[in-house]
């Protein structure tokens, strides 16, 4: 680094605008860009948080010139991942993706022979591994108080009615990575191979935009080096069920639960006690003691909190859980003592690959797909 403090741009200002104030109060970042296509949007923004007229962008490639841009956080639709995040890589930009890495395992491979080839920081901002639910679990893990973990699973049922029009063409299984990061994080393992089934049919409409007939895509992950197996579900049309982004973990001591409906406090098992007594539920703590002083109070409200904003990814979501300081702070940070963020891209990778191949696996009835070497952190 040639200063003390990382330029950040911000490309993609629907949910990206979530970010600028998290940046603009971390101690170690500079709030310096933005980036939308649209004038109207973009200087609506740029006045709200004072972003000086002249880091304003409405072309990306324009942004990806200023040589004072040290980091790039890409918030555009699905589609574009893999084509802006390359495009940052090869103008040498650290970058930090919103969730999937990409939409076809080719260009997850770029992304992660480009990160090796240019020594970059990359990472995919997936929100669950630094919700307050998952870091919970993770702390009860990482104590022991769980055991031995037995099984995981997740699940990830929303109604994309009323989304941008790019969902109708999205397959359920390309947009897994928030099920599928959890069970595979908490004991820190790579996914081996995967076997998908497709469930139930949409409507004839959707099916010719997405290619994809499927309501639900549920799929069986084998986790390499372990004997642990995980069961992830998603749908996006045609299946009523309020939003529950969930994970379950069954320990030989201890097993949490998420809660059935949004709202409800989450319920933990514990082994040994006299039945009826073996659950509790329980409140999940706030960790916002984990960041820079600056920073603690966003676990705790957002942007969308105040001033009629109401990014549906924020509503659905309950605020992701507090984590979006976290991830901001994890890639600042990441730059700042140039460590390998987390995810890194070949965790990312994994992650992204899991629900790509699993859709295949849906397709060809439940065939078995391997993960390809390049996603593999354990060799």
């Amino acid at each position: 680094m040639t200063t003390s403090k990382v330029n950040i741009a911000i490309v993609g200002l629907g949910f990206g605008a979530e970010f600028i104030p998290i940046y603009q109060k971390h101690p170690q970042a500079n709030m310096y860009a933005i980036c939308q296509r649209s004038e109207k949007e973009l200087n609506e923004v740029g006045e709200a948080y004072n972003i000086d007229v002249s880091r304003r962008f409405r072309s990306y490639e324009a942004l990806l010139k200023d040589p004072e841009v040290h980091a790039v956080h890409i918030n555009t639709p699905i589609h574009l991942h893999a084509e802006h995040t390359l495009m940052a890589l090869e103008a040498g930009k650290h970058v930090a993706c919103t969730v999937p890495m990409a939409t076809t395992v080719e260009d997850c491979k770029k992304i992660v022979d480009m990160v090796e080839e240019t020594g970059l920081k990359y990472t995919m901002a997936e929100t669950v591994v630094y919700s307050r639910e998952y870091l919970f679990v993770k702390e009860l893990y990482e104590k022991g108080e769980l055991g031995k973990i037995q099984y995981l699973q997740a699940s990830h049922p929303q109604d994309m009615e009323g989304w941008p029009d790019y969902w109708q063409h999205m397959k359920p299984m390309h947009y897994a990575t928030h099920v599928v990061s959890p069970v595979l994080g908490l004991t820190n393992r790579d996914a081996e191979y995967v076997s998908c089934f497709g469930s139930g049919t949409i409507n004839e409409e959707l099916i010719e935009k997405s290619g994809s007939p499927f309501a639900v895509e549920t799929c069986h992950i084998k986790l390499k080096n372990s004997d642990l197996s995980a069961h992830i579900y998603r749908s996006l049309f045609d299946t009523s069920r309020q939003y529950r982004e969930s994970f379950d973990v069954y320990g030989s001591k201890k097993s949490f639960e998420w809660p059935l409906i949004e709202g409800e406090d989450p319920v933990l098992h514990t082994a040994k006690k006299p039945e009826p007594e073996i659950p509790e539920r329980v409140k999940v703590p706030d960790y916002g003691h984990l960041l820079p002083k600056e920073i603690r109070d966003f676990t705790l409200e957002g942007v969308y909190d105040a001033e009629g904003h109401a990014h549906l990814s924020f509503i659905q979501g309950g605020g992701h859980g507090g984590s979006h300081p976290h991830l901001a702070h994890e890639f600042v940070d990441s730059i700042v003592n140039d460590r390998d963020p987390y995810p890194n891209a070949v965790q990312s990778a994994n992650w992204t690959c899991v629900g790509l191949l699993a859709h295949e696996s849906a397709m060809e009835g439940g065939i078995i797909k391997m993960l390809p070497d390049f996603t593999l952190s354990q060799k």
